[in-house]
């Protein structure tokens, strides 16, 4: 899509400078110079750019920043994002959580992951539909933007921090992959956000990251979820089994929503101890994230964009509604839960 097209479809964002210099001001007054500060992410790209953020805005005001990761970063660009920036992530464990004195939350919510649960946040900021109350001292969810990241860059703007060109990147990165480079929901302040950062960041680093999509061992995935792929009229789901993190789920779910007569992708597979249910949709007049907390919402957490949603369903819960966990039990409950959604 070129750059005018994007700028006569986007909404524009409300506010201006001074609402901006505002909401800073209002996050700084959260914190004092003797706070030690995480930052929990679920590590996505938008998630860890907008934490990278976060960290120099909180630069000489707290006594120590670290961002901690949910999981392990595994998608193969986003490893190559994190090789080549040399970015300080940190693996959280659940036995090393209180040395710190208060939390951040970026690109999430607390109900969007059992992990984000077990804290008392501080601050969330975050561009997802807002599923339900956020009860913090600061929340800023702006669910019309495209990318946390975005809201980020404003913060930084705001507060008249020119970002390295490590954090320019991975910014820049965050507000690509989340538009999907401005073909999903996109506005003026994502546009404005990249034009400002685009200068700034190291493209080769960019365009290295950005080829790295695939492994060989990820192709039997692919080959797996042709095999078992069925088609309702326009929608193409998949059960993979056991898989070996989500990304993969990620990434079929946007191939197969490249076919033609395709307006739902639905793949799904076991990793750990939950089933995972990857949505993907064409957006038009469609709203993944309801539809997933919908069918969902009960048993686990879902939610997410009109386009691009997630459900993450504990097993034990899982067996609760089934009488065995089969590959095709699991299959029919995922189709049934999902069958009314074409009106949505």
């Amino acid at each position: 899509m070129k750059e005018e097209e994007i700028l006569n479809q986007a909404v524009k964002a409300p506010g201006g400078m001074r609402a901006r210099k505002e909401l800073l001001s209002e996050l700084y007054s959260r914190f004092n110079t003797k706070d030690n500060i995480l930052i929990t992410i679920d590590p996505d790209p938008d998630a860890i750019g907008s934490a990278l953020a976060v960290k120099r805005l909180l630069w000489h005001k707290v006594q120590s920043c670290t961002i901690g990761m949910i999981r392990p970063v595994r998608r193969l660009n986003n490893i190559t994002l994190v090789r080549l920036l040399r970015l300080p992530l940190t693996l959280l464990k659940r036995d090393s959580l209180d040395q710190f004195d208060k939390y951040v939350l970026v690109d999430g919510q607390p109900q969007h992951n059992d992990f984000f649960r077990l804290f008392n946040y501080t601050a969330v900021i975050d561009h997802h539909p807002l599923n339900d109350h956020v009860d913090v001292p600061f929340a800023d969810i702006r669910n019309e933007y495209g990318s946390t990241s975005t809201m980020l860059t404003e913060y930084l703007k705001a507060a008249g921090i020119k970002p390295s060109k490590t954090l320019a990147t991975s910014l820049l990165y965050g507000i690509k992959t989340d538009t999907r480079s401005f073909e999903r929901h996109t506005i003026v302040a994502d546009i404005e956000a990249f034009r400002y950062l685009f200068p700034l960041s190291d493209h080769n680093v960019l365009r290295k990251v950005e080829i790295s999509d695939l492994s060989l061992k990820d192709l039997k995935y692919f080959h797996k979820a042709f095999e078992r792929k069925h088609v309702v009229r326009d929608r193409i789901f998949s059960h993979l089994d056991e898989v070996p993190s989500a990304d993969i789920l990620v990434e079929i779910a946007e191939f197969f929503l490249k076919i033609h007569d395709i307006s739902w992708s639905i793949v799904s597979g076991i990793h750990g101890n939950d089933l995972i249910v990857i949505v993907r949709s064409d957006g038009y007049r469609k709203d993944a994230g309801k539809v997933m907390r919908r069918a969902f919402g009960s048993i686990g957490c879902a939610g997410g964009h009109p386009s691009m949603a997630r459900a993450e369903i504990p097993m034990d819960r899982l067996a609760q509604e089934l009488i065995k966990c089969t590959s095709s039990a699991v299959e029919r409950f995922i189709r049934k839960r999902l069958s009314p959604f074409s009106k949505s």
